[in-house]
């Protein structure tokens, strides 16, 4: 049961060491067997990010206006991560953007120059976060930072479970094989008890949630039929532009129950 409790312990650091900067204990060690296990606790991780961001976030708002608040909570989470998930928003928007088949967007993908749609393409996310987070009150912005991070990251993991991998090489490609049940389960349970107990204890308005969930699926559902028309299944890319884009859907549901 300790060796159990260990192992997952290091699954969780080294999804850590994956998804975000921060630093992780030598003791941890490392096995690439391990490394497709650690995306369980992709959720986990984005957790963490969103608590940071909060609470920078809280903390700013002693001393300046909301927007500047919200500026230095999405900039936390930009450094936490590395802008790892708007790096890969940013090649996504490149390679659709530009047009052609799907080995062409592919090759544009790849490609480490940002160009205009992807420029663009992080123009529009990071104005939409900001802009959505702004126009909630302060105590529900800072709620709204700890729960869309990692619903967000829970949001990618069917794509990861149902679609292709399209790289043979890459970043993600330790995490390309399917997620099995238990594994779901286990991120899942990470933000599942997390979203009902905000709803429970009303900390965020009800509909604005479902408003926000609802978003956030329809925008998951609409961008994996798109790379599957467009290119037949996903890359590492993809996944950032969907973490992205359903963070910022799940933002604009709840300002969008403000004017219900």
């Amino acid at each position: 049961m300790r060796r159990k409790a260990v192992h997952e312990l290091r699954l969780f650091f080294l999804a850590l060491q994956f998804f975000t900067r921060l630093p992780i204990p030598r003791w941890v060690g490392f096995d690439a067997a391990w490394q497709r296990h650690a995306i369980r606790y992709f959720p986990a991780a984005g957790l963490l990010v969103g608590i940071v961001a909060s609470a920078v976030y809280a903390l700013a708002m002693l001393f300046w206006p909301p927007v500047v608040a919200v500026l230095l909570a999405v900039g936390a989470g930009l450094w936490i991560t590395g802008a790892m998930h708007e790096d890969g928003l940013a090649d996504t928007c490149d390679g659709l953007g530009a047009g052609g088949g799907a080995e062409r967007i592919l090759r544009i993908m790849r490609d480490s120059h940002t160009g205009v749609f992807g420029v663009l393409g992080l123009i529009m996310a990071l104005a939409l976060k900001c802009a959505a987070l702004t126009a909630l009150p302060p105590h529900h912005a800072c709620i709204a930072l700890v729960l869309a991070h990692p619903l967000s990251r829970l949001a990618c993991f069917p794509l990861i479970r149902k679609l292709d991998y399209l790289r043979e090489e890459g970043k993600a490609k330790a995490l390309a094989e399917q997620i099995t049940v238990a594994e779901y389960r286990i991120g899942a349970a990470t933000v599942l008890p997390l979203l009902l107990l905000i709803a429970a204890g009303g900390w965020l308005p009800r509909a604005g949630l479902l408003f926000g969930l609802l978003l956030m699926l329809l925008g998951v559902w609409w961008l994996a039929r798109l790379f599957v028309k467009r290119i037949g299944g996903y890359t590492g890319d993809c996944l950032g532009a969907v973490q992205q884009s359903a963070e910022v859907l799940f933002y604009l549901g709840l300002a969008a129950a403000l004017r219900i």
